[in-house]
């Protein structure tokens, strides 16, 4: 039980507001996974089907350094 909250917590820790929607950055995603990013940003784009529109979306310079 103590274990999952643990887990609860770094996911949400990893949740972030950007354009007013929660996300994940590829890279924590990549790694709650235990996968390189690469890996899975290439995983995605052959099976764009099978996500929403709006599943993935590249951050702005500015979004990214605030």
């Amino acid at each position: 039980m103590t274990e999952d909250l643990f887990v609860e917590e770094v996911i949400t820790s990893k949740i972030y507001f950007i354009r007013e929607k929660k996300v994940m950055l590829d890279k924590d995603l990549a790694n709650l996974y235990g996968v390189e990013t690469k890996k899975l940003k290439q995983a995605v784009r052959r099976n764009m089907q099978r996500f929403p529109k709006d599943f993935m979306f590249e951050m702005s310079t500015v979004e990214f350094k605030n």
